[in-house]
């Protein structure tokens, strides 16, 4: 009896141990199946995300040049200009000529050509062929009736292979106001004005992006072979061509973004590297916790057999009391429970991981939903509608200094919105983006907004999620400041707290608001009724911060009627 026991036991442990094995083994290829879908699903949507935010970058810079060209070639004085040449008339489109060149670095020249040969320009010896009737001349035909930016000016008598020489071209008819021709407005842009946008997209190692137009003509490539190599080119065509999504053979993930105001389109080719050390971090985790495991049940399986036969070893030594007349025979089921306990915390393990597995999945899912918000807000259609209105009004007062100022305070202000296609920024560009937003608001209101920024440079570098401070600006001036008597002092500031945390205060002294009607002074769940500006409010703000560092971190409101608010954010 003994020896049987003993044969059971060792079948036990090794039965035990096949099933643990194979227990552990569909786990863990379970969840490195899972955790590699997620982060394969969050590589593509950043690269996807980081791409089509160049796009509109790019697309955005395109528009100003368009409304720069569009504004030389209706403003009266070059319609007065081209129709009556005058010595005096030539001296004052010169001059608005400096001011479009003044509001953007990257234009290198400005051209306005007449239907007769007539030329005023920036540029003191042009490279064109001229004549007295310029409808002979392809290149001012071609500039007439295009409608797209172009690389290189049509002007050019050849493409060159030097990139400090290359230009973007941008066109646009003049006409008088019977409709005829009058003219043609150009614009040279530097090459560098575009790859400026686009040479800091990370795209992995072997990833890299291109512009090509409806044409099939490459315009932008970070390598300058590909203008000249026509295998080259075939490539880059067939790649614009192909199909959106992961190419899973070679690991390379494909996104294309029609560019808005052209016939570019921007291709993204992701390498995707890191999924790929991630995956390999996550092999070597799994294994260190398996093999950890497989010890831990090779120590254990032996008790677990003990106690799996204990009942039997019991009952042996009942029935050799039976055989000794003592009839009483007890056959306790302690074994049979302990076993029953290891499979029911077994169980509860697997719970507890799929549990976290799901709160993995609901945080990313909410925190992509703010991220989304947080994009959608970047360009709001009100703020910019009244600062180009705004510009409009300095520019009809003739008020060039200011129309510069504010179209470059608006240019940078976008910029740091998209931060580069990343959902973080430092402190410094958080500031800087505040500061942009409050130049173009002072612009705009005048006297009535006062305004103080102020923060620890030993803080400048320090990572935060972007746009957490302009949602909660806006609405101190919206609704604190705009709505007071006179005028208003906002003052943001940025600091370390006592027990190392980084506190941002944002303090106005408006007209403030009763805390008691939102239940509780600074419990942000309960200002849920505090207006959502431009998509983005203080509840997003909120939200953001704590599913980024946790529940104990994110914003406080402190406010009475007549005397301002206070709201604080606080990150680790």
């Amino acid at each position: 009896m003994k020896r049987f026991l003993r044969s059971l036991q060792s079948r036990i442990s090794f039965v035990y141990m096949l099933i643990s094995i194979a227990t552990i083994g569909i786990i863990g290829a379970v969840l490195y199946v899972g955790i590699s879908q997620v982060v394969l699903n969050e590589s593509i949507r950043s690269s996807n995300m980081a791409v089509s935010k160049s796009g509109n970058l790019v697309g955005m810079y395109v528009d100003r040049l368009k409304v720069s060209s569009t504004l030389l070639a209706n403003n009266p004085q070059t319609i007065k200009t081209l129709s009556s040449p005058t010595k005096d008339g030539a001296k004052e489109e010169l001059q608005f000529i400096n001011t479009v060149l003044m509001s953007d670095s990257y234009i290198k020249s400005v051209v306005v050509i007449g239907k007769d040969g007539y030329v005023l320009s920036n540029e003191n010896q042009l490279n064109m062929q001229r004549s007295s009737d310029m409808m002979t001349e392809p290149w001012y035909v071609e500039a007439i009736n295009s409608t797209n930016p172009a690389l290189t000016s049509a002007r050019m008598p050849k493409f060159s292979m030097d990139k400090d020489k290359w230009v973007i071209s941008m066109s646009q008819e003049v006409k008088d106001e019977n409709n005829r021709n009058l003219g043609v407005v150009l614009l040279d842009i530097e090459y560098k004005g575009i790859e400026d946008y686009l040479n800091d997209l990370d795209l992995g190692s072997k990833g890299f992006a291109f512009i090509i137009n409806s044409k099939g003509g490459i315009v932008y490539h970070k390598d300058p072979s590909y203008f000249s190599d026509p295998a080259k080119q075939a490539q880059l065509m067939k790649i614009s061509m192909s199909k959106e999504g992961l190419d899973k053979s070679q690991n390379l993930l494909v996104k294309k973004t029609q560019l808005k105001n052209s016939d570019w389109t921007l291709v993204g080719v992701s390498s995707l590297d890191g999924l790929e050390q991630i995956r390999s971090q996550l092999l070597r985790s799994f294994a260190i916790v398996g093999v950890g495991l497989l010890l831990l049940i090779i120590t254990v399986s032996p008790y677990i057999a003990k106690s799996i036969t204990r009942p039997i070893r019991r009952l042996e030594q009942a029935m050799e009391k039976v055989k000794a007349g003592k009839l009483e025979v007890t056959v306790p089921e302690s074994g049979v429970t302990e076993v029953q306990g290891l499979a029911q915390h077994f169980n509860a393990m697997v719970s507890e991981m799929r549990r976290l597995m799901q709160d993995i999945e609901t945080k990313e899912k909410t925190l992509h939903s703010y991220e989304l918000s947080v994009l959608h807000s970047q360009i709001n259609p009100h703020f910019l509608y009244n600062t180009l209105d705004t510009i409009v009004w300095m520019a009809e007062f003739n008020e060039s200094d200011r129309v510069i100022s504010t179209t470059k305070a608006l240019a940078k202000f976008f910029q740091l919105s998209l931060s580069g296609g990343s959902e973080m920024t430092t402190i410094e560009n958080e500031m800087n983006h505040v500061s942009q937003y409050l130049f173009i608001q002072k612009e705009r209101y005048g006297d009535k907004l006062h305004y103080r920024i102020r923060f620890d440079p030993a803080l400048s570098v320090k990572e935060i999620p972007k746009i957490i401070l302009q949602p909660i600006v806006e609405n101190a001036i919206y609704h604190g400041i705009r709505e007071k008597e006179g005028s208003g002092l906002l003052e943001i500031t940025c600091d370390y707290t006592d027990d190392g945390n980084v506190m941002f205060e944002v303090k106005d002294d408006g007209v403030g608001f009763d805390t008691d009607l939102r239940k509780q002074a600074g419990d942000i769940e309960q200002t849920s009724s505090l207006p959502r500006l431009g998509g983005v409010g203080i509840n997003n703000v909120d939200e953001r911060i704590k599913l980024y560092f946790g529940k104990e971190y994110g914003v406080t409101i402190q406010s009475s009627p007549g005397a301002g608010t206070t709201v604080t954010i606080v990150i680790p």
